[in-house]
């Protein structure tokens, strides 16, 4: 069973199966997967839902899907990940989000990360939540920082894109400062 969340505005709800069509359609779209390595492909973006159902099956959260209340447009995704590389700081958890472009600057992220990070320390009790950034993200950056994260460095050689090797900008938030 998947814990859905819920503000103003949003709904932070269970994947459907037509959420799939639109999800493909924001994962192919190179405006949205800019500081991504690559678009997805319609097969890659459904393995992706698998891979993101499976994580709530077995953990009970992950990346919820995201509804617009008013209107029930599903928008994207916002929530909670188990960063699958080794690094100084794993295993940890990390908030993430990805919207479809037309979405983007009306508030849904910062909404949504805000109701995905009180689940993560009001109901898992987590110490600390990681966010994992291309440092040429500049709007993720400002949206982590809103939030109160902190930078804590970069991760040398985190994204491969064609041929060149980028880093990661690794910000964190702790449970204490969370609530302050």
């Amino acid at each position: 069973m998947v814990d859905e969340l819920s503000t103003e505005r949003l709904s932070l709800r269970a994947w459907r199966d037509e959420d799939r069509e639109p999800f493909a359609a924001l994962n192919a779209d190179p405006v949205v997967m800019e500081h991504y390595p690559l678009t997805l492909t319609r097969h890659e973006s459904d393995a992706m839902v698998d891979r993101i159902e499976a994580r709530f099956a077995r953990d009970g959260w992950g990346l919820w899907a995201v509804e617009v209340v008013d209107t029930g447009e599903f928008t994207g995704y916002v929530g909670l990940s188990a960063p699958a590389f080794d690094a100084h700081f794993t295993p940890a958890v990390e908030v993430g989000w990805r919207l479809a472009h037309e979405y983007w600057g009306r508030g849904y992220a910062p909404e949504a990360g805000r109701a995905a990070l009180d689940y993560a320390f009001d109901v898992l009790h987590l110490y600390r939540v990681e966010a994992d950034i291309d440092p040429r993200n500049t709007a993720s950056i400002h949206l982590v920082e809103r939030l109160g994260f902190r930078r804590e460095g970069l991760l040398h050689g985190r994204y491969h894109v064609g041929s060149e090797i980028q880093d990661s900008a690794i910000y964190g938030l702790l449970a204490n400062e969370w609530r302050h």
